[in-house]
């Protein structure tokens, strides 16, 4: 079993020469049996967390790291850490010269480029690790959680609360009647956002790309439009062709629970209440309200979003101090303000009130009346959610926020994006998946067609 002559190739001239070594994956194999290869693509900012916490579970042999920026400086932590991987900017070039190398890849790139690497992962029979939310349009979303049951691969969305003590708490209390007949949810993200503050009247203008980018892979299957800085390091969240906003990005963090074990699916109306509108990046505060049907013997639910500095939700009078998880990692731009109402819920439910924050914070009962109660165990969870994925791919755990229980949330938000983007009620059809009041909001739920050349990812 000898390794493969050593290899190297220059990736846009000014990069520094990216040298790969192709391992047999029977070698590969053999030296770490009880370990997934794993193939990282996104390695700096949130990807650097990601890598870190899938390596720190001892399950994942690193095999391959890929990023566009590999010359930057956010992305030499891993570099350092991995000196002897292969390395690439383009995840199809990773996928041609190491694919048979690793078994599963982790997707940590801005919001608009995980659909066609996770695509092309699944296709090829490889488990999914990806940062939320999953795809950036609903029609990618439900591609997506096609792909996950025709393959019958492991696919974990990032949302890693999902993993910890609230998930298990929420369906303990579901189960055991605590929770019951939910017919309002109230959920809150007013910290600062990237584009709170900026006004603009069109995409960038161009400016000379840096050495460190491979700016024709970054773009990924986003309708080409020219490199300028304002795009990068998180800056993409705030454009509604890149990003997802608050919503999509703090959502999945705040009512994911509420979402899966109340069984709410996806809504028939949303109705947004905007400030600071613009037909380019997010509004300045958003209100929007998702109407869900009544689900078999569970009555009629409105859930509420509130985003925007002073777009603060009602709150219950005796709501007290608001419920924060130390462990939440801090926005990608700046941190979370503690003095102002900090990202979290109201949940309304039969004799009951909960308040609860984000992620993997549990809920408080409000009033007098949690005294009283008899309230069921709650189990702790066998493994945080890198382990879960890692576990999932070894066949010994199922994932938590598998594309099937992920995918509905993230088209949820994705319809509450539309919403957003075009400043009008919108009328949804589950069954049909079609906005039956608003022509070009439906048009939406598919997306811009993906630019020449990346077609391919929307037929796997």
């Amino acid at each position: 079993m000898s390794s493969l002559p050593r290899r190297e190739f220059l990736k846009k001239g000014a990069l520094a020469t990216v040298a790969f070594t192709a391992f047999s994956p029977r070698l590969l194999r053999a030296a770490a049996p009880d370990k997934v290869n794993l193939a990282c693509v996104g390695i700096g900012n949130r990807g650097r967390d990601v890598v870190k916490e899938l390596h720190g579970t001892g399950l994942a042999n690193i095999v391959a790291l890929c990023d566009t920026e590999l010359g930057a400086p956010h992305t030499q932590d891993i570099l350092r850490m991995f000196p002897d991987v292969p390395r690439f900017t383009d995840f199809r070039e990773m996928f041609d010269k190491l694919g048979k190398q690793f078994d599963a890849v982790s997707i940590a790139t801005p919001d608009f480029s995980h659909f066609p690497i996770a695509m092309l992962a699944m296709s090829q029979g490889k488990h999914v690790y990806c940062e939320k939310p999953a795809g950036q349009t609903f029609r990618e979303i439900a591609l997506m959680m096609a792909a996950e049951k025709k393959y019958g691969v492991a696919a974990q969305m990032g949302n890693q609360g999902h993993s910890e003590a609230n998930t298990f708490q929420f369906k303990a209390w579901t189960e055991a009647g605590v929770i019951r007949n939910v017919t309002k949810i109230t959920a809150f993200m007013n910290s600062r956002r990237r584009w709170h503050g900026k006004t603009v009247t069109g995409p960038l203008p161009a400016e000379a790309v840096p050495a460190s980018l491979d700016w024709d892979a970054w773009i990924s299957s986003v309708p080409a439009r020219d490199y300028n800085r304002g795009y990068l390091n998180g800056e993409w969240r705030s454009w509604y062709h890149l990003g997802n906003g608050a919503l999509g990005d703090w959502g999945a963090h705040i009512f994911d629970t509420a979402h899966e074990f109340l069984h709410l699916g996806l809504p028939t109306e949303i109705e947004p209440t905007l400030e600071g509108w613009s037909p380019f990046i997010f509004p300045q505060a958003s209100t929007l309200a998702f109407r869900f049907p009544a689900r078999g013997a569970l009555p009629p639910c409105e859930l509420t979003w509130y985003d925007g500095l002073k777009n603060l939700p009602p709150l219950p009078e005796n709501m007290g101090t608001a419920v924060v998880d130390p462990n939440i990692p801090p926005p990608s731009a700046g941190t979370i303000d503690t003095k102002v109402q900090p990202p979290g819920k109201v949940i309304y439910g039969e004799g009951l009130t909960f308040k609860g924050g984000s992620h993997g914070s549990t809920l408080q009962i409000l009033g007098p009346a949690a005294a009283d109660l008899k309230l069921p165990e709650v189990p702790r969870s066998p493994s945080n959610h890198f382990k879960n994925f890692l576990l999932a791919c070894k066949g010994e755990e199922k994932c938590r926020s598998s594309f099937a229980v992920a995918g509905p949330l993230c088209q949820t938000m994705a319809l509450g994006i539309i919403a957003q983007r075009h400043n009008a009620k919108l009328t949804f059809d589950p069954v049909a998946q079609r906005i039956t009041n608003h022509t070009e909001a439906d048009a939406m739920l598919t997306g811009l067609p993906p630019r020449a050349g990346w077609e391919q990812y929307y037929r796997l």
